[in-house]
């Protein structure tokens, strides 16, 4: 989209974006800004913006806010009214259908544990979440700032006493340019574009520019700045689209560092993290890619735990102030079916031939014994992280222990920490890299790695994977998406699926996990 958006700017048969809204699936606001950031280019031609909706929520209007025709529907509405982190808690529901979980974590901020364990915030979660929320909250009043007309402080008091405006009170307060109906804006945009009366205002999607966008951007060279994308969940082995496997993610770095045409890589992480041993195995190779070319690492809305332990042996950092990076943690969570079974007439009896043989059951809880082998193991991988932040990044063990302890930071607060080296995309990764590579202007091209679907069916999977089962299946066999749920209904019930489906990429062959808490979910 980046891409796209700046050949447009660039395109002379191009005069403008119009930017359509509507209860859109978007991304986190580390996404957003850098999508935002290619409009402020695109605008800077002096080629308008025109955004429309009917109801501006935060997400969609932190990225038409750069727009210089921004437009709110007579009956619309437009939502400020601030960031909440909800949480859902499993202990409670866990204990009445007789199901046991123990724990053991490295961190006292490694909170992805307490919906199993408890049925509210614990004072560090809340603490570390209020922090984060309040860096996230501060950084989009700022950017919003930049093409409204408002101070942050006067965002900020729409928020506390309005939350949501109409159309009237959006345009009094200067938050939008113009209420007008859609068929207003497009006339506008036919005056702009020219044509036969009897027919639209000439256009072309997103979509449908996308070739001739990568025709124009592609230089006659082989040298190469290899992009390799670590997206989801971090797994053991292989895999497809949707989570980061290790072999795979293994084999593609060993790939771009073999290959003679790669002169420089930059790694996009946008991931939790995941299974310990998977982040290792990646991250083995990336400390060998780093010793080989120039690396650079550009952090998506997520690089955290797993994600950032990953991230650490590169030469240079980018992130953005919304990135949701760090949780230097370990944990992991020892389930047990001994009550239910027991309820329903389930027993187990058991043979060993030394005390710890049985201990992988789950049958019964673990032991106090069985459960010190664990935190051992925790305690020994928590210590290998911090070596590999402190190697990567050059810092002191006691500093990193500091900001460690499964702690989530901002890009923002990381970059202040030490754990980000520049706030910036991920076009400011890829120039930085041939910098480093001593590439010059010009004279290089960018390769995706692994070789990227359509633009099309990326944008197909990302929204209906985050769908329920039984919606997505319904869609299948009437080709069309079922809509008739209630949209907080539907929000929560996907939210339920999320965190279910967590559960079946915890597959880390020691059971130890650099992972954030599964249903944090920023609103």
């Amino acid at each position: 989209m980046v891409k796209t958006i700046e050949a447009a700017a660039e395109d002379e048969k191009i005069v403008a974006i119009y930017l359509k809204g509507g209860n859109a699936s978007v991304g986190g606001y580390a996404t957003l800004k850098e999508v935002r950031d290619a409009l402020k280019t695109f605008r800077k031609t002096g080629k308008p913006i025109y955004a429309y909706d009917v109801d501006w929520s935060e997400p969609e209007y932190y990225l038409a806010s750069v727009a210089d025709n921004l437009v709110l529907d007579p009956i619309g509405s437009l939502t400020l009214d601030g960031f909440s982190a909800e949480v859902r808690f499993y202990a409670g529901a866990l204990e009445k259908y007789g199901l046991g979980v123990q724990v053991v974590r490295v961190g006292q901020f490694k909170s992805a544990v307490e919906p199993y364990l408890n049925t509210a915030l614990s004072p560090s979660s809340r603490q570390q979440t209020e922090t984060l929320l309040n860096s996230l909250w501060q950084s989009f009043l700022l950017t919003l700032g930049d093409y409204r007309p408002l101070k942050a402080a006067q965002l900020q008091a729409i928020a506390n006493q309005q939350g949501t405006l109409g159309s009237k009170e959006a345009l009094a307060q200067k938050l939008i340019d113009k209420v007008s109906y859609p068929d207003e804006i497009e006339a506008a945009l036919k005056e702009l574009t020219g044509g036969p009366d009897d027919e639209p205002f000439r256009q072309m999607s997103l979509l449908e520019y996308v070739n001739i966008a990568k025709e124009q951007t592609q230089a006659d060279t082989e040298n190469q700045v290899a992009v390799v994308y670590l997206e989801g969940n971090i797994v053991n082995g292989e895999g497809n689209f949707g989570v980061a496997a290790s072999e795979s993610i293994a084999t593609l770095l060993r790939q771009v560092r073999q290959n003679e045409e790669v002169k420089a890589v930059v790694l996009r992480v946008n991931s939790p993290g995941g299974s310990a041993t998977a982040a290792s195995i990646m991250g083995r190779e990336v400390e060998l890619l780093a010793a080989t070319k120039p690396l650079v690492v550009s952090m998506g809305d997520y690089a955290a735990s797993g994600g950032y332990w990953v991230s650490a042996p590169a030469r240079k950092i980018f992130a953005s102030p919304g990135t949701i990076t760090g949780s230097i943690g370990t944990y992991s969570l020892l389930p047990n079916v001994q009550k239910i079974a027991n309820d329903h007439g389930i027993t187990w009896d058991a043979v060993e031939t030394a005390p710890f043989a049985n201990s992988d059951t789950i049958a019964r809880p673990k032991t106090p014994a069985e459960l010190a082998i664990n935190q051992k193991s925790a305690n020994a991988i928590y210590d290998r992280f911090l070596e590999v932040v402190s190697k990567g990044r050059s810092l002191p063990r006691p500093q990193v222990s500091q900001i460690a302890e499964g702690r989530v930071w901002s890009g923002m607060s990381a970059k202040s920490l030490g754990l980000v080296d520049e706030l910036g995309g991920l076009e400011a990764a890829i120039v930085q890299a041939a910098q480093f590579a001593e590439l010059p202007d010009g004279d290089w091209n960018v390769q995706e790695y692994p070789r990227q679907r359509s633009f099309e069916q990326a944008l197909f999977d990302e929204f209906f994977s985050a769908l329920p089962p039984q919606i997505t299946q319904s869609f299948n066999r009437q080709k069309q998406p079922l809509t008739q749920l209630p949209t907080p209904l539907a929000q929560e019930l996907q939210g339920l699926q999320s965190d279910l489906g967590a559960w079946r990429d915890l597959d880390d062959p020691q059971g130890i996990y650099t992972r954030l808490p599964f249903n944090l979910k920023i609103r």
